[in-house]
Parts: structure tokens; sequence; C-alpha cells
């Protein structure tokens, strides 16, 4: 059996994508950086780093398959170019190696950001979108990693590409800014909100999903990964009826919170710390984004489960595991 190469297994879709793929006995290797190393789970590791090329050879060499899901998703950085050269070079030097060492398919996590998002109906993958809607370092740099991904099934390397929206679940070890949105919640952080939407979907689904997009996927489709469309107060009142904590109330009118995020994003530039509210995220926050997995369900078989249940493992685990102060 060819061994199955996860990058990103240390972070939290890259986890659950490796915990599956042990759950149907396959043979899992993890690209790790040095200073990392994979939680709670029995895989093959390969030292190495996507910035340099020379360190991919040995991840890829025997490998059948490989699930590209690392990535550097922050929505403020003290240097943006990291992101890029992370996100966009990493993606093209592990393709560049995965083809070189005759991988058969490699799957690529892009994100729900790289889609675009009409005023009158959910996003699709078909809804025109380019760089230029693309806010902040993180998307724009994603956007560019998923034109270099499509650019390599054109040339006839089979990669398809899956468009998570925003995973919920247990093992959020960073955690991620969806799940730092929950823990804010439990620690009674957040007094108010900035109304927005998200589409909500549990981890494990995203999981199953990158497998199915494997099994089923055409090269160079992209298919969006999500589940429920919820507003930020909807899933609020979720988080309360689970956690009992009472959900904000107060609603901030967005030019307020744009110019507290300009503020708290000008200190970080002096301090060199990561700022309270990003502008990016606040700026992202100005559209709902909300998403169809209708190509998904009718391509792959896809088929998530309730959000509700991804949102009490993310509370038990976040409670259970020191992110919370009570």
């Amino acid at each position: 059996m060819k061994p199955v190469l996860v990058t990103g297994a240390t972070g939290f879709v890259g986890w659950h994508v490796a915990r599956v793929l042990l759950e149907r006995g396959c043979c899992v290797r993890a690209l790790v950086r040095p200073s990392s190393r994979v939680r709670e789970l029995d895989v093959e590791t390969v030292t190495g780093d996507l910035r340099d090329p020379d360190s991919l050879k040995s991840a890829v060499d025997g490998c059948g398959l490989v699930f590209h899901v690392a990535a550097d998703y922050r929505l403020w950085a003290k240097d943006p170019s990291e992101m890029y050269r992370s996100n966009v070079d990493g993606t093209r030097n592990l393709l560049e190696a995965a083809r070189a060492a005759g991988v058969e398919k490699v799957v690529y996590t892009s994100t729900v950001g790289c889609i675009g998002f009409p005023k009158d109906k959910p996003g699709d993958e078909d809804t025109p979108v380019s760089l230029a809607d693309m806010v902040g370092d993180y998307k724009r740099s994603k956007f560019m990693a998923e034109q270099v991904a499509l650019q390599f099934a054109a040339e006839g390397f089979p990669v398809i590409i899956v468009n998570p929206t925003a995973p919920i679940g247990d093992h959020d070890f960073k955690p991620t800014p969806t799940g730092k949105i929950i823990v804010d919640f439990l620690n009674g952080a957040m007094p108010a909100y900035i109304e927005t939407g998200l589409n909500l979907v549990d981890v494990r689904d995203v999981a199953e999903g990158h497998l199915l997009a494997a099994d089923r996927g055409k090269p160079g489709e992209r298919y969006i990964l999500g589940a429920a469309n919820l507003t930020l107060a909807e899933i609020f009142g979720m988080l309360e009826k689970i956690s009992g904590r009472t959900a904000p109330r107060r609603r901030i009118p967005y030019a307020v919170a744009y110019a507290a995020a300009l503020v708290s994003t000008g200190w970080a530039a002096v301090t060199g710390r990561a700022p309270r509210a990003p502008l990016n995220g606040v700026r992202m926050a100005s559209k709902k984004m909300f998403a169809s997995h209708e190509k998904a369900a009718r391509e792959l078989g896809y088929s998530p489960g309730p959000v509700e249940d991804a949102l009490c493992r993310a509370v038990e685990w976040f409670r259970g595991n020191g992110y919370c102060v009570q």
C-alpha cells in the first residue's frame, strides 16, 4: 500500500483528514516542520517545509495520493510576505515535487473565501470572482495558490480543489479564526458583535469531503464543502443553548467596528502583536459569506450533518483543553 501524504496534519482540518485516512486503514505520512508534531495520531512523519523545495522530495517519495491541507491562516501578520511564501510558493513547490515523483492525484485545500458572494443568493463554484475581490493577504494568497493548482491541472497533473467554508469542531488546536469566535464567546470576551453571516460546517464532514473528492472529484474542478448558512446572531443563539452562557445582545454598527479595528491594527504594527480586532476580519464581515455545497452533493455524494453537533464538540473540547477561563 502506497503511503498518503497529508500536509497540515498538525492543524485543524489536516488533523481530521489524517484521522479519517487512518480509520480507513491508510498508511498516513505527515509533513511537519521541525518545531511541530502531530498529536494523538499514529502517523509517519517527515520533517520539511513547504518553502524549501528540496525538503519535499522525501515527503512525496512513493506516495500515491497527496492531501495538501497546510496553509498560513491568519487575518493579520507582521510580515504578510510570509503568507505568500507558504501559501503560493509552497503550493507550487509541493505540486512540482509531487508531479516529479509520479504522485497519482493531489487534493488541494483552498477556502470558501476564494469564491464570489453575490448579494441575492449563496455563492457557488461558478460565481464570478477575481483577485481584486479578495480582502486581505490571506485571501489573496489563497486565491493565487488556487490559480497555481488550476494551472497544474490544466497541464494534465490531476489536482482536485476543495473549498471548505468555516469548519468547527474538536481539535482546533491554534485555534482558527472561527474557533476563536467560539473561545471568545465562552470566555465572555465578546460583549457585542457585527452582524454578518457564515457558512458553518462540521470539520469531520470537511475531512470526509476531502476523501470523496479524491475518490470522485474531477481534476481541475472546485468543490465547496459547507453546510449551514447562519447569521452571527443565530450562531450565538446556538452557543447560548449549548454552553449556558448568555449571548451578546448589542450589535455594533459597521462604521464603529471599522474605526476600532483601524486603531487596533495600527497599534499592532507598532507592537508586533496580533490585533484584538484585525481590520481584515472586520472588512470580511461586511459581506455575508453564504455558500452552496450543491455541486459537492451532486458530484461527490457529499452530505454534511447538523452543525449543532459540531458546536457541541467544539465547546466541550475547548473547555476540556484549557482554552476557557471558566
